[in-house]
């Protein structure tokens, strides 16, 4: 991809969007790159602007919401949230409210972070929550929409104890041929990945295995 773009980035102070945000500003292909953000980021760069806003005003924001790929990595734990109620408007109504933003301003792309077992038929709260949001970003009218669903993901520093037992099973379950599938995803492969589904012209749900080849191309690239 030989154009210049501005990347527009939500939930960069997550652990993903923070290592999108970080690979982004070293990124030849984009010129700018503007976060939207709850909380200052400690982080300096030329190419770098942060916006404050409160995702329950979207009358004071959504007309900055301009650029060329929005990245949309906002998301929280039940825990974090401490209510489905609140979750599910972190997850959802904040991340819809922004893509809808994006559409009237013309972006014309878009990448979601959404999860491996999404399915808005789900009697289960969270891959219910995700394939509702898959559901209705994919009805919006941006010209490539594209939704990742990565594995259990790596991590560093995390604080979350599934997590971590999660990362430590299965990652001594990967290394046994059969189920290499299970491998956890660092955060760094999957930004990676997010990155280059853009250059690459991809659009639609991208499974892990696919996610796994980008990245891998990612760093041939670079």
């Amino acid at each position: 991809m030989n154009v210049i773009m501005k990347a527009l980035v939500i939930g960069a102070t997550g652990a993903t969007g923070q290592a999108l945000t970080e690979q982004l500003l070293t990124d030849p292909d984009y010129d700018s790159v503007h976060v939207f953000v709850r909380q200052d980021m400690d982080i300096c760069h030329d190419k770098l602007t942060v916006h404050l806003i409160d995702f329950d005003h979207s009358e004071t924001w959504a007309d900055t919401i301009k650029g060329d790929v929005l990245y949309s990595c906002l998301g929280t734990t039940l825990k974090q949230a401490g209510s489905k109620d609140r979750q599910w408007q972190v997850d959802y109504e904040y991340q819809l409210a922004v893509a809808k933003a994006a559409t009237i301003n013309g972006v014309p792309y878009y990448v979601l972070i959404s999860a491996e077992n999404a399915d808005a038929n789900s009697w289960l709260f969270y891959p219910r929550l995700k394939g509702v949001l898959e559901r209705a970003v994919s009805n919006l009218s941006f010209e490539r929409c594209v939704i990742v669903r990565p594995p259990l993901l790596k991590r560093p520093n995390t604080d979350r104890v599934a997590e971590k037992i999660g990362e430590t099973v299965l990652g001594t379950i990967s290394q046994i041929k059969p189920f290499g599938s299970l491998k956890p995803m660092p955060v760094v492969d999957l930004a990676s990945a997010m990155r280059q589904a853009i250059k690459q012209g991809k659009s639609g749900i991208i499974a892990k295995e696919m996610l796994w080849q980008l990245s891998a191309l990612d760093r041939q690239n670079g």
